[in-house]
């Protein structure tokens, strides 16, 4: 009953430290650099260029959904035509289409960044 009162506040605890840890050293590291006289330009190097992250979320969401479903599919094809088991067939297709599906998505989101 009291462990549910310890987990919570681990899981807050490491979400902090990781953002802390991560907005520290970077400012500690561009001040480092604007002290060596470092121009400002190279922290805004590669951010004209990038698609819309409404774009990428939309694209990847969609090729999810869409391996997600194919999954489904042919998951419930391989079970009425052979006689593999049920349990195993359904989560296997599913994850591996949604993982194609991914790939694509990530693959696809490189050619809207070179646009």
């Amino acid at each position: 009953m009291g462990s549910e009162l310890i987990i919570i506040p681990i899981i807050f605890g490491a979400i902090f430290g990781v953002f802390y840890l991560y907005f520290s050293t970077r400012n500690k590291e561009r001040l480092a650099l604007i002290e060596k006289g470092a121009d400002a330009s190279i922290f805004m190097k590669g951010k004209g260029h990038t698609a819309p992250i409404w774009k990428v979320l939309i694209l990847n969401a969609a090729l999810l959904l869409m391996g997600i479903g194919i999954g489904v599919f042919i998951a419930s094809l391989l079970d009425s035509y052979t006689s593999l088991d049920e349990e195993a067939v359904y989560p296997a297709t599913i994850f591996f289409m949604a993982g194609i599906g991914l790939f694509i998505g990530f693959k696809m989101t490189k050619d809207l960044d070179k646009e």
